[in-house]
């Protein structure tokens, strides 16, 4: 792929991480009947790799919104993984709907065309006709290889039922069994240039009984004042469960960024705290 190639020409000092997002496809997962387990998934591949995600969607097997979810992810220019839809039910709209976006369409790729033929030849288990791959059950089974014009398959490692990529968008199946393999093949074989390239660390402490608007001026200034890092603050009405500070009303307020930057702005936020009147706990003194 030419974006590969561009990639592979540059100093590795000199490129900037793209920014990553994550595409949910599937009505199961927004009616409650499926927990989604690809966020957590690619939040820790990602992680493993000094890698952040930058925004993540949830999308219904809807053609229309998917179309214009794609092409609006097409534009951005981000590196996208999109997960479900790309089987062959009435339900599976992702692989027409990437052509639509891209204003292509679909057409059986020839690697994907023999993995799934070896896939049924595997499965037959000696039985001709299970075997026959012009049999319509068969034939119906290749429409998994149908990908936009242009796409290269991304190998499953579970089954050999390949997902596709176009554009820097990766495709792959619903399933987190498979598709969570198939995020760090994706990863490790085209971004790796990009791994671990900032130290990015964050930090934080308890603030009991805080309230953010008090501490909202404190976080715009600290922002301001150290470029490149970002503030944070997590409210809590407090859980009697887990006991002591975290029982009452409070907010984790902390600060993240590359490492090097971290701790002047660390140091000013909890300096900035105490000044108005707070106690701070330290979480891992807790």
């Amino acid at each position: 792929m030419a974006d590969e190639v561009i990639r592979g020409s540059l100093d590795s000092s000199e490129l900037k991480p793209p920014r990553f997002g994550l595409i949910v496809i599937g009505d199961e997962i927004l009616s409650g009947r499926r927990q989604d387990k690809h966020l957590s998934k690619l939040i820790e591949l990602l992680n493993e790799r000094g890698l952040s995600l930058s925004w993540a969607k949830y999308v219904a097997d809807d053609p229309a919104q998917i179309t214009a979810t794609l092409k609006e992810s097409f534009a951005s220019g981000d590196v996208v993984f999109s997960t479900g839809g790309i089987g062959t039910t009435p339900d599976d709209h992702t692989r027409k709907c990437a052509a639509l976006a891209l204003g292509t369409k679909t057409e059986l790729h020839p690697q994907a065309q023999e993995l799934i033929a070896g896939r049924i030849r595997s499965m037959a288990d000696g039985d001709p006709v299970k075997a026959n791959l012009n049999s319509p059950e068969n034939q119906h089974r290749f429409k998994m290889g149908e990908f936009p014009l242009g796409s290269e398959i991304i190998p499953n490692p579970y089954n050999q039922i390949p997902g596709f990529r176009i554009q820097e968008h990766y495709f792959l199946p619903g399933f987190p069994v498979m598709a969570a393999p198939m995020m760090a093949w994706c990863l490790d074989t085209l971004y790796k240039e990009y791994f671990h390239q900032e130290d990015w660390r964050e930090k934080s402490f308890i603030v009991p009984k805080g309230v953010e608007s008090t501490l909202t001026p404190l976080m715009e200034q600290i922002e301001t004042i150290h470029p490149g890092i970002k503030v944070f603050s997590l409210p809590s009405v407090g859980d009697s469960n887990k006991g002591g500070v975290y029982a009452d009303r409070h907010i984790e307020l902390g600060v993240k960024g590359i490492a090097h930057l971290l701790e002047p702005a660390w140091i000013a936020l909890r300096h900035g705290t105490e000044a108005l009147g707070y106690k701070i706990h330290d979480i891992s003194h807790l």
